[in-house]
Formats: structure tokens, sequence, C-alpha cells
């Protein structure tokens, strides 16, 4: 009879331990941070569906006038997590603010990806679907672009990222199609495929085609060759074996890009002993996107922050800047973000560096016209100067624009 009791006591605990889960299961789950809004898009060219995954930047306004430059990765729902954690991490000073576009590639990978069409690899049947990148390619350029174009507010100033296959679609690119992307990020590209043919012509194209403001970063990983650790770097080109055939492809394209450095590709490559196949895509997105923006970078720092530099300079420097991103984004873009326009004026209030706040609050109206923030911060800069009539001026703009009742009170205050 005890057995019996203890065996019905064991199968309740059992059945309310399960109803346990099951509720918690079923309370709603709130998620720290979501990536990728979920799109798609019908291609006519590939005739399937195609999904993509959006990521915005945080200040993003449809209706806004601001265009943002936009990044197209390969594999989005593998690797878009990372390009946008690497964009919060590095935007506004060592990269700018992109739109992310995410490619799904998990429906036909190797056919849409691959550049040449082959049967055998490795000496092994290769049974697969492959070879129709330009298919490809056409659908990014007359259908998925056109699409972003359309839906965001984006530039034609284009970024390229893709792994493996899609760093050996993403060099395909380069040199089929350069005008259709500025910069491509390839990562640990598989240049073996089709006995290097994708090398092979690039040799005449690299030799005699310009590419003029145009960047690529390529990388290779640490496996060099699977069953010979002896391989190393400095001696991998002397092996001749298949072991080597798809390290020994990437820095035969490397010697050839800087073998042609005149046909003006800003190029840059590098080598991670530390890192796998799998896990070179990380550091190579950070270091790409670093790489390709390098001239975004914000220069004269230490004198931005210095407050003994003379205003003069200081207006030479963030002209400068403006004249330095014009030249390569091709349209005008704002230096310095609002924000630290902003900032710095009040910097120089605090200073008592009255010149020099104007100044940077000018710049602000200037690049930012359409904010009601900047107007008020130019309010704050006449009220400190005992000029309300001036304030008020700027305060009437700043409620023009915005109907923010906190302006309407500010200029209530200041008109008493």
């Amino acid at each position: 009879m005890k057995t019996k009791i203890r065996l019905i006591l064991i199968v309740s605990l059992i059945l309310l331990f399960q109803q346990s889960a099951t509720a918690q299961q079923n309370k709603p789950v709130h998620y720290l941070k979501k990536t990728g809004i979920v799109d798609s898009l019908y291609s006519n060219i590939l005739k399937e569906s195609r999904e993509i995954y959006i990521q915005l930047p945080e200040n993003y306004d449809p209706d806004g006038a601001q265009k943002y430059p936009v990044v197209f990765v390969l594999d989005g729902e593998v690797f878009l997590p990372t390009v946008s954690n690497v964009h919060d991490f590095y935007s506004g000073g060592f990269i700018p603010e992109m739109v992310l576009v995410g490619i799904s590639n998990k429906q036909n990978r190797t056919r849409d990806l691959t550049t040449s069409t082959i049967t055998t690899k490795y000496g092994m049947p290769f049974n697969e679907k492959n070879g129709e990148a330009e298919h490809f390619l056409k659908f990014i350029e007359k259908e998925l672009i056109p699409y972003i174009e359309n839906k965001y507010r984006v530039s034609n100033f284009r970024t390229l990222i893709g792994h493996s296959y899609g760093g050996l679609f993403t060099i395909y690119s380069l040199i089929n199609r350069p005008d259709l992307f500025t910069n491509y990020i390839a990562i640990d590209p598989s240049l073996d495929w089709d006995d290097q043919k994708l090398i092979n012509d690039a040799k005449g194209v690299l030799a005699y085609q310009s590419f003029k403001n145009k960047a690529l970063f390529m990388s290779l990983s640490g496996q060099l060759h699977m069953q010979n650790p002896a391989v190393t770097i400095d001696n991998v080109m002397q092996d001749t074996s298949d072991f080597t055939l798809f390290a020994r492809s990437n820095i035969a394209f490397s010697d050839l890009a800087k073998q042609n450095a005149k046909n003006g590709l800003s190029f840059n490559w590098k080598f991670y002993p530390n890192d796998i196949h799998g896990t070179i895509p990380f550091p190579s997105i950070m270091d790409g996107l670093i790489a390709v923006f390098n001239w975004f970078q914000m220069e004269n720092t230490a004198k931005i922050n210095s407050f003994d530099t003379p205003k003069e300079e200081l207006y030479k420097i963030v002209k400068h800047r403006e004249q330095k991103l014009k030249d390569h984004f091709g349209y005008f873009v704002p230096p310095y973000p609002e924000e630290l326009l902003n900032m710095s004026g009040y910097m120089n209030m605090d200073m008592q560096q009255m010149p020099k706040a104007k100044m940077y609050f000018d710049f602000a109206l200037e690049y930012y016209p359409e904010s009601a923030n900047v107007y008020d911060s130019m309010a704050d800069y006449y009220e400190a100067q005992g000029k309300p009539a001036d304030a008020i001026k700027y305060l009437n703009k700043a409620f023009e624009l915005s109907g923010n009742d906190y302006y309407k009170k500010r200029i209530e205050s200041l008109t008493k």
C-alpha cells in the first residue's frame, strides 16, 4: 500500500513539474536586443522569393532628409548580428552610421555564390548546383538595390561583405562590376574554386582597369594545412598539395593586388594565425570595416579637445573634414554628429570661451537646420550673453519646427 501511495506521489510531482515548466515556457519572453527586421522580395531573375534582414541606425528617421551608406551582408542570417555589433561600437568616430542589409543564402548558397560551373572538385565528382554568381549579382543590381533604395533612406555608397563562397562572390563583384559597390570585404574567400579561375580572370582586369576610390579588405585564416602543422605562412607557397591550395590561392590574389597598386585600389590584407575558417569572420568584420573606412576616422581630436586651440584653427579643422567626407562619399555629409557640436558649444560656454561656443552652435545650425535642438542651444548662448531678444528669435524657430510646449514656455519666460 505504501509503495502504491509513493508511486502516486512521484507521478503527481512529475505532472506538477511538467505543468510548471509549460507555464514558464508560456510566459512572455523579453529580449535584450533583436537584430534585423525580416523582409523579403520576389526575384524574377532568380524565380524565387528571397528573405532579407534590415538593421537601421538608432536615429534613423524615415521622414528625415538624411541618407545613409548601406552595407550588404551575404549569409545575412549568420553574420548580420556581428556586423551590427561592430557598427554599434565603432560608428561615429571610426565608421559612419549605416543601414545594414543581410541577404539570406541558406537556400541555394553554392549555386548563387560560386563564380563558374564545375563538375569535379579536388578530383571528386561535384554534383551540387553551382556557378550562377552572374545571376545572383544581377539580382542584387537590378532588384535588391532598387528595392532598398525605394524603401529606405540610403545613398549609393555601398559596401559588400562575404565569407568563404561569399568572399569569392565579393571579389567576383569587384572584378566584374566595380561600379556597384565602393567597399569590398572578402573574408577567407574560396579563391581555389575552379582551379583559381577567378584569379586568372582578375590578372588583366587589375592590371589595366582603374579602381580609384574603391577599397578591398581580404583576410586569411590560420588553417593553412589541415594535416601538417609544419606548414606556416612563411613556407605555405612552397607546398604544392591540394591541402594548401585554398591558402595559396588567397595569397596569390593578395600578391596580384599589391603588384597592381597603380590601379588605385585601396587594398588591405590580414592573416589571422589563431583563427580557423569558422571563427575568422568575427575579427575580419571588425578589422575590415575599420580598414575600408580608414579615411572616415576623426582627425585632430587632441586639438579639438584642447581649450588652447585658436578658434580659427578649429574652424579649419571642421571645414577640412567636411570637404574630406564629401570627396569620399560623393555628396555632402555633416562632418560631426549634432550631439558632438552641441556638446562642444556648451563646454566652451562653461569655460567662458564664448566665440568658440558660438562657432560650434553656428556649425550645428548649418549642418542640422531641421533640428529644433540646435536652435534651442543657440538660444541658450544668447541668453547667457544677456540678449533675450535674440534668444527668443531662435526659440520661435525651435517651436515652429517641433511644436513642443517647452519652447513656448521659454519664450513666455524670456518675454516677461
